[in-house]
């Protein structure tokens, strides 16, 4: 199987148990996620933040739903000042632990996983946001980086 790019959609942010969220979503289906999983994956979100500890209480997301019956919610928090927090969930991935192959029944993975190729790319992405917006300017920023995300297109070179 050769590889190809998925699609990724940056969608508005929400908040989530006080936290701002910015929110990815990766599929290889031009439909993108459906809303059953987009349900479960973010009922799931609360129990993979972290404390707050006193800096700017953002995190950004990526769902990704699988090219099988697998659906993954990686959730990067950012922690004290500039450090990345993460934890995740799957659903519909045995490997991973999943009970079974429903795409909507979550559980928190304990893999030491922070994400797969086209999940990364906003990594990369939130880094430079957060340095932008954050760090860098004299008075940090929090709407200027909630409002710097990727455009929507595909998971590649950008």
């Amino acid at each position: 199987m050769a590889f190809e790019e998925k699609l990724l959609w940056a969608l508005p942010p929400v908040e989530v148990a006080g936290r701002r969220v910015k929110r990815y979503h990766v599929s290889a289906d031009p439909a993108g996620i459906a809303p059953e999983v987009e349900k479960a994956a973010y009922t799931m979100l609360p129990e993979l933040l972290p404390e707050a500890d006193g800096t700017p209480p953002a995190t950004f997301v990526v769902l990704h739903r699988g090219g099988d019956d697998g659906a993954y919610i990686n959730a990067y928090s950012w922690v004290w000042d500039n450090v990345l927090h993460f934890r995740g969930a799957a659903a519909g991935q045995p490997v991973t632990g999943c009970p079974d192959s429903d795409p909507t029944r979550f559980v928190i993975l304990d893999l030491p996983w922070i994400g797969c190729v086209w999940e990364l790319p906003p990594v990369l992405h939130e880094r430079d946001a957060w340095v932008r917006h954050m760090l860098a300017p004299d008075a940090p920023d929090l709407d200027g980086y909630l409002a710097d995300s990727l455009t929507d297109g595909t998971t590649g070179d950008r």
